[in-house]
């Protein structure tokens, strides 16, 4: 249960939907499984316990939502190949070469065919909206997938008014100057990995990883024009992560200190495991978000 990415989303007005009115609000998009000639399916899943069970889970006014979305896997050789087959035994049979529409609609039947036999893989995507701090976290290093929930959850609940947080500074500038002049505050450090690309629309971009970030060969970087635009960083030796300059946050790791201190709590059922790692990972975002933001002016029309 712990994230292990962070796509951020601010909410511009307060949420006002009680647990049980959420709750009632994602039943109409519960997950189902995909039928016979589906190639997709989402849709909500209990975040604990077995399927029909609560679709949001609510620890200390943060709630927690899980979306479900399963694929058919039909490689497009399978499909390639039986069409090449078909096409050509009809052909055989006609005498003439298929027209464009007969080409379509032979590999309509072909897929038509084959995703009943079609294996299919899913994924859970975890979720919880901060109602106190007015956030929404999405466990996702793929915006877009992070998109796709929030679309999700904003057809189910009616209207939900969330943009993506922006800052009084510029990211990519103020971690530039980091690796330029240093000046991070000291419950911050550098890691060895980071991202530069040029300012220029068609300029490069360099990738250092397990690397001194110090040397003169990455400070020759910047000097050449190039800004940082993702950045691996410890915090206050509690979690490390890569933070890119659009606040996107990849490889989340708590550390340690957060570790031992789940651990040391006993939980006598997979339930009480989930409140406890919940209840401290809410706890420790909701103090690092906010420390996060002030590192760049804190957030651009948010007080």
């Amino acid at each position: 249960m712990w994230f292990k990415n962070l796509s951020l989303f601010r909410f511009s007005e307060p949420f006002k939907l009680t647990v049980d009115e959420l709750n009632e609000a994602l039943q109409a998009g519960a997950y189902r499984p995909c039928g016979h000639l589906d190639f997709m399916s989402y849709g909500w899943t209990a975040p604990v316990g077995q399927p029909g069970e609560q679709l949001v889970h609510a620890l200390n006014n943060n709630f927690m939502v899980c979306a479900k979305k399963e694929e058919k896997i039909l490689p497009a050789s399978v499909v390639n190949e039986l069409v090449r087959q078909r096409q050509e035994d009809l052909e055989e049979q006609k005498g003439v070469g298929l027209n464009k529409r007969e080409r379509t609609q032979l590999r309509d039947d072909v897929i038509h065919e084959l995703l009943p036999k079609a294996f299919s893989h899913s994924k859970n995507t975890f979720a919880y909206l901060d109602v106190q701090g007015g956030w929404l976290l999405v466990d996702s290093a793929s915006r877009k997938k992070a998109e796709e929930l929030v679309s999700h959850l904003r057809k189910c609940v009616g209207s939900l008014p969330v943009v993506p947080p922006a800052t009084r500074e510029r990211p990519a500038a103020i971690m530039t100057r980091w690796l330029v002049d240093g000046g991070l505050p000291s419950d911050f450090s550098i890691d060895d990995e980071c991202e530069l690309r040029s300012t220029d629309t068609e300029g490069g971009i360099v990738r250092c990883r397990r690397q001194d970030l110090t040397v003169p060969e990455v400070q020759n970087h910047v000097e050449a024009g190039k800004e940082v635009v993702k950045m691996a960083l410890t915090w206050d030796e509690r979690m490390s992560f890569v933070l890119g300059d659009d606040l996107g946050i990849k490889r989340l790791k708590f550390l340690d200190v957060i570790q031992e201190q789940a651990t040391d709590v006993e939980a006598a059922n997979d339930v009480e495991r989930f409140d406890v790692d919940f209840s401290i990972l809410t706890l420790e975002l909701s103090k690092f978000i906010p420390r996060l933001f002030q590192l760049f002016g804190g957030e651009n029309g948010h007080v």
